[in-house]
């Protein structure tokens, strides 16, 4: 089906258009918020062509498309629920009310609300970060080989335009979705990247520009929002304009400069050490351990909790070391899906989504092979949770590789490495890793992941993708 077709067929099983509230997506799934849950055809969604997986979220539905097809089956399907009539949504609405309370009070976990609030805040934020990284990538490129001097400059104060001010856009995400004013986080989370707090002293120790990172950024507008919704409650109303901002702003201006700075300063420096720690110390073991986690936390929606810690590391030191060793995680279940594909050689329908996802986990996706082909075999799932303990191994053996920028990984992380030795040593290493994984998670899955030779092998049904938190 085109993609127009696919959205067509997704409405009716959705509950018709009277019954999806929102529409959105992410880098693989289509998001739907709907009216009444018991209207949607789960079952009929799964078995729909061209769907991976199905993750229910209390009223919001999931549908895992694969990347490059979510993005474009997201707005026909927003196109046609907005030709319909609003008047059967206030209907559905009203009839699924009660048991919208009751599953939003039963997913409302504080696990759950904080991977998905971190989420809010970070996601966003992923593509400027790719596009810089990539910029600076360029830039350190350039001159390592010391093409094109006159362009490096230029290249570098794009780069580092939006990473000098990250703080700012963390505190403005952090505002809204805390239910805050969205520039008046942005504000107080200002006052840590000006220049203006080298002057301050704080605990005998003169503040630097930037000290907290996101973590003080995320605080500082958390803050602010606690201080106006207070305002909001007590101040009058025709003071509101002036007070609450004023306050607003001040309040926990005063407390991130005389405090907050200093100890999210102290918490991202300590982040630093800890990973630098564990992969000294932990080498190949860290690395294999590291890797072989990521994928269930991908399957779980987990692997949000880490966010805040890339972009601490990019912040504090310029990369994250962390994300070249999850990353191997990803080829691990691209040599499993080939060994699958090799040893499945009658299974047509099994094989036809091998290829379809195969380009997107080369690229760091790994969504539709895990709910296309590893979850629901099961052996494969596990065989390829390896990789990273070469990766780890070079680290502990002083050539360390590190990330610019989060979102991508496999191939698409290469223009975005940067290392130690410099980023030709950082490509070969990170590439060799990269062999690496491919070959152990063939070898094993072909080994042992898979039941059966291929002849008598048979489709496996999918199994229900579990609920992200």
């Amino acid at each position: 089906m085109n993609h127009q077709d696919t959205a067509a067929a997704l409405l009716p099983l959705l509950g018709g258009a009277g019954n999806v509230r929102t529409v959105g997506h992410c880098m693989t799934r289509l998001r739907v918020t709907v009216a009444d849950r018991a209207l949607v055809r789960g079952a009929e969604l799964r078995a729909l062509p061209g769907v991976l997986g199905v993750v229910e979220d209390g009223e919001s539905w999931q549908i895992v498309l694969g990347p490059g097809t979510v993005a474009r089956v997201a707005p026909e399907l927003e196109r046609l629920v907005d030709v319909a009539s609003p008047a059967s949504a206030d209907v559905l609405a009203e009839r699924g009310a009660a048991l919208r309370e009751r599953r939003r009070a039963r997913n409302a976990t504080p696990g759950k609300l904080f991977l998905r609030r971190l989420a809010q805040i970070f996601v966003p934020l992923i593509p400027a970060l790719v596009g810089c990284g990539v910029i600076a990538g360029a830039a350190g490129l350039l001159a390592n080989l010391r093409w094109l001097p006159a362009l490096v400059p230029a290249l570098s104060a794009i780069a580092s335009g939006f990473m000098s001010l990250i703080a700012v856009f963390v505190g403005y995400r952090t505002a809204k979705e805390f239910g805050g004013t969205p520039v008046l986080g942005g504000a107080v989370a200002a006052v840590i990247v000006h220049p203006g707090v080298a002057h301050v002293t704080v605990f005998g120790r003169q503040l630097a520009p930037g000290q907290g990172g996101v973590l003080g950024a995320m605080g500082a507008a958390l803050l602010g929002t606690v201080v106006e919704k207070a305002c909001r409650r007590v101040v009058p109303e025709a003071l509101d304009v002036l007070v609450t901002p004023f306050l607003t702003v001040l309040l926990p201006g005063l407390v991130t400069l005389y405090g907050l700075m200093f100890v999210a300063g102290e918490v991202s420096a300590a982040i630093g050490r800890c990973a630098e720690w564990l992969l000294a110390n932990g080498g190949a073991v860290a690395g294999f351990a590291l890797g072989g986690l990521f994928l269930p936390l991908v399957m779980l929606g987990l692997h949000q909790a880490l966010i805040p810690i890339h972009t601490t590391l990019i912040a504090e030191r310029g990369s994250t070391v962390l994300l070249p060793l999850l990353a191997m995680a990803g080829a691990g279940q691209v040599g499993a899906a080939l060994a699958v594909y090799v040893r499945l050689a009658r299974d047509v329908s099994v094989r036809r989504v091998i290829r379809s996802a195969l380009p997107a986990a080369l690229l760091g996706i790994g969504e539709p092979l895990i709910y296309g082909v590893s979850l629901p075999l099961g052996r494969p799932f596990a065989t390829a949770c390896v990789g990273g303990a070469f990766v780890g191994l070079c680290h502990q053996l002083g050539y360390s590789v590190g990330a610019t920028a989060i979102g991508p990984s496999g191939w698409a992380l290469f223009p975005l490495l940067a290392g130690n030795h410099g980023p030709v040593r950082a490509v070969v290493v990170y590439g060799a890793g990269l062999a690496v994984g491919y070959g152990v998670g063939f070898v094993a899955t072909y080994a042992f992941g898979v039941r059966g030779p291929g002849p008598e092998d048979v489709t496996p049904r999918r199994p229900p993708v579990p609920p992200l938190p």
